[in-house]
């Protein structure tokens, strides 16, 4: 036998899986059909040695790692032997066409399933309408059980293995996940990776003074370490409670102190403890296991803790991420991970890779959309885009204009100075712009975490209210209500085609507006979030196809930039070259490949002239109306128009 200290890591793998695979094949004897083992040993072959690396970087100077590594490979085993036969066919297709999310065809949508259509039942129903709009790819928020109340809108779980009662079932979520992949929609989910809510089972034995459990956490007696770590660490939410760490009573007596980066009830997770890492694979797999084909980790920048440190992007939440992946691909290779990383952009890129996160939100994108529609010019984009948009091979953006969130300002100090402008300064105008302050504003946004004496603020509202809608609709001015459509259409557009998968926040397709309406609510109304989380208004679906209506007339545009979409691969796994077209308000980008496009972007209420590169000095006609526009080396853009070029043949 060789001495394991004299190995390196990769024989290291290799010896400790020569020893584990005997014990795993006797652990699960007769659980699992040969052709199924092997094919599970197989993939343990090509992926415990990555997998092996990671949780020994983590974890390797334990005394017990062997121990926990073995009880995480059985996490995998369990999973792969209970996992439905139609899933793991989907995993060998996905094998094979690794880059399926790619495709032109995708088409994101996201809504709360209660505000939505009532329940997973009523969810069902509408499937209908999904396949009208062209959706492949189905985003439901926050389901699990949580607590009653504020539970952070559904982020503090308190069982990743129930669905919330009033919603349904975890049975009838299997049985959507499955009705939605019959038509070639893929369910995605959040999982809330830094925390659970104090109800879940571990805090609430960890809070009866399970020492198991209570090491699930990061649990003090006293204010000595939490003072240590507090000197490095920021506040999230310090109206609600200073630093990080929250009391709790204690059975015995006296306050302990808990990690709460967020909310109180929501107890940051101990990933330090490699029974944590093992307990979250399970949750994970077995929501694979009901069909779900993409997590959305969420606040991953927090996961991972060490003293003196500001606890956020260290570099040892890439290498946790990591792990998870290499595990998952050994009993759920169709699941995906997509990122959630409100962060400086160069933090957000670090989290984007084939072995880590492949599908990520693009934060950046959707602040300089807004911030261009406000400034009318699209230097910033187009700076930031130049430098930005490219990610690594076999991964893409998740694009969008709003979800459930607020909008942070997110762009890089940096991109500002090199074109002059102030970062802070510049952000302070986008606060009053969007929450309708600043003068001549077409905006109706509402501030969030706002800081009266600093003016730093986030901003909440729904996308036709922030572009306009609403205050045109309130002046009932038919000038007005044309622009802020042209507003909406517009910056939908460049989600549509600038690569990526697009993703729309349900009901944005109909205009939906703000919803004040959660004021009343006690459990929301210090939340200004619930104000663009509407319920969805199914009387303006049922005008969509009216084109005298304002539902019909935004409608029936976006719809036709999706099949439009959806019928040219080029605005697939292509890639997007930033053109220069010398107009400060137009943004331009070439979609290149096989059959490259040309796309022109007029932000500006006014006509606007752009500069054609020699290359595309050619006839030209535009894809979504079908206009042709003779060779020369300029072109008009009415207001807000767009253009999708494509060389006539």
């Amino acid at each position: 036998m060789p001495d394991p200290a004299s190995l390196s890591q990769p024989q290291s793998a290799d010896w400790s899986l020569r020893r584990l695979l005997p014990r795993l094949a006797a652990r699960f004897a007769g659980q699992c059909d040969p052709a199924a083992w092997r094919l599970f040993e197989q993939r343990l072959e090509q992926h415990f040695p990555p997998l092996f690396g990671r949780l020994f970087e983590l974890y390797g100077a334990r005394f017990d790692f062997f121990y926990h590594l073995e009880e995480t490979l059985a996490v995998a085993a369990q999973a792969w032997i209970e996992r439905p036969a139609e899933l793991r066919a989907l995993d060998t297709a996905r094998e094979h066409c690794p880059g399926w999310f790619q495709s032109h065809h995708m088409l994101g949508g996201v809504c709360y399933v209660d505000l939505y259509a009532g329940n997973l039942r009523g969810l069902r129903d509408r499937i209908p309408y999904f396949k009208e709009l062209g959706l492949t790819y189905l985003h439901l928020m926050p389901l699990f059980k949580c607590p009653a109340g504020n539970s952070d809108g559904g982020y503090a779980v308190s069982s990743y293995r129930e669905v919330r009662p009033d919603l349904g079932t975890m049975a009838e979520l299997r049985v959507l996940a499955a009705e939605l992949r019959a038509q070639g929609i893929s369910l995605v989910l959040d999982f809330i990776i830094n925390h659970t809510s104090d109800e879940h089972t571990w805090a609430v034995q960890a809070q009866a003074g399970d020492p198991e459990y209570r090491s699930f956490y990061y649990l003090f007696p006293d204010r000595t370490m939490p003072d240590q770590y507090e000197r490095t660490l920021r506040e999230i939410f310090p109206d609600e409670h200073p630093g990080a760490f929250s009391p709790r009573p204690q059975p015995e007596g006296g306050p302990h102190w808990v990690w709460t980066t967020f909310h109180t009830f929501q107890w940051d997770l101990n990933y330090s403890n490699p029974a944590v890492f093992a307990a979250m694979a399970g949750e994970m797999l077995f929501l694979a296991n009901q069909g779900v084909e993409v997590l959305r980790l969420d606040a991953v920048a927090f996961i991972w803790k060490a003293l003196g440190t500001a606890c956020e992007n260290l570099p040892q939440a890439h290498v946790l991420i990591q792990a998870f992946n290499h595990l998952c691909r050994l009993a759920a290779p169709a699941l995906v991970f997509k990122s959630e990383a409100i962060v400086h952009p160069d933090e957000v890129a670090r989290y984007i890779r084939p072995d880590e996160c492949r599908l990520s939100y693009n934060p950046l994108l959707m602040a300089l959309l807004w911030n261009s529609l406000a400034t009318r010019k699209v230097r910033l984009l187009s700076q930031a885009m130049r430098q930005r948009l490219s990610i690594a091979p076999g991964c893409t953006w998740v694009n969008y204009v709003r979800v459930h969130d607020d909008i942070g300002w997110t762009f890089s100090d940096e991109d500002a100075a090199l074109l002059g402008v102030k970062g802070y300064d510049h952000r302070q105008f986008l606060n009053q712009f969007y929450t309708g302050r600043f003068p001549g504003s077409f905006a109706r946004g509402l501030p969030f975490q706002e800081n009266p004496k600093t003016g730093d603020c986030r901003i909440s509202g729904a996308c036709a209210s922030l572009a306009g809608l609403e205050l045109a609709l309130a002046r009932a001015s038919e000038p007005e209500i044309d622009l802020a459509l042209r507003r909406i259409l517009l910056i939908h557009s460049v989600i549509l085609s600038i690569g990526g998968l697009p993703l729309i926040y349900l009901g944005d397709e109909l205009g939906m507006l703000n919803d004040y309406r959660y004021q009343a609510n006690p459990a929301k109304a210090d939340d200004s979030r619930w104000v663009h989380r509407p319920p969805m208004d199914w009387a303006k679906a049922a005008r969509r196809a009216a084109p005298e209506t304002v539902e019909g007339r935004l409608y029936l545009a976006l719809r036709h930039l999706i099949a439009m979409r959806q019928q040219h691969p080029a605005f697939g796994a292509a890639g997007a070259r930033i053109v220069e077209t010398h107009n400060d308000h137009v943004f331009g980008y070439e979609r290149t490949g096989d059959q490259p496009v040309l796309v022109l972007a007029n932000f500006s209420d006014q006509e606007q002239v752009v500069e054609i590169e020699p290359a595309w000095q050619a006839p030209l006609a535009d894809l979504i109306t079908g206009a042709a526009h003779p060779a020369g080396p300029h072109m008009a853009l009415a207001p807000y128009q767009f253009l999708w070029l494509t060389r006539q043949r």
